[in-house]
């Protein structure tokens, strides 16, 4: 029975020592949901005023590119590249998704844990001040789980649309040069929407 009172008296120390932790990570998830709104507020106007970073950055690349032998294979390689970079901005986001209601869950437990041993000791305003944070905890954490799979939708249509657009741009590209377009470029759309929509599933 030590042992197990032992045991028992490490976990809760271990939880315990979780807290601030917990609560530090909640807020500087916080922030990061605010920032990310703000980046996305800004690729909105943007976007509304036509200006498009990727596909702009994509047109200038290509209008410097001369025909060679293995042009429609440095094409595609540079598309891979920027298709990641594009999914990565996402990811930046999507994490939030899983994370959030994750420490919520944990900000929720934990003060339940001290609460509860507030009440076995009858220090009343301590167990009411473990419950407010408690619950406090749980909202934040659903708050930035929600806004961050909000935003994730948003910007998931973004990249499939610019995906799209580049697509069209390199094999239009490829025919102005002559050059033949590459097998793999026809079906790539399609690869990177069942790829999108696996990683949706995942988070």
């Amino acid at each position: 029975m030590n042992i197990l009172a032992g045991l028992e008296t490490f976990l809760y120390v271990i939880a315990s020592s979780l807290f601030y932790p917990v609560i530090i990570a909640l807020l500087l998830l916080t922030f990061w949901i605010v920032i990310c709104a703000g980046g996305l507020l800004r690729e909105y106007l943007d976007r509304y005023q036509g200006q498009f970073m990727w596909v702009k950055y994509y047109q200038e690349h290509l209008g410097n590119l001369a025909s060679s032998d293995t042009t429609d294979l440095k094409l595609s390689r540079h598309l891979q590249k920027i298709e990641l970079e594009m999914v990565k901005s996402l990811n930046k986001v999507r994490f939030v998704i899983r994370v959030g209601p994750a420490l919520g869950l944990m900000g929720t437990l934990i003060p339940m844990g001290i609460a509860l041993a507030a009440l076995a000791q009858g220090d009343m305003p301590k167990m009411a001040g473990s419950m407010v944070t408690a619950f406090t905890t749980t909202v934040v954490g659903l708050a930035c789980g929600v806004a961050a799979y909000l935003m994730a939708l948003v910007k998931e249509k973004w990249v499939r649309a610019d995906m799209a657009e580049l697509e069209y741009l390199t094999e239009l590209r490829l025919r102005q040069l002559g050059a033949p377009p590459s097998p793999g470029l026809a079906s790539k759309v399609e690869a990177d929407d069942n790829e999108m929509a696996a990683e949706k599933t995942a988070f």
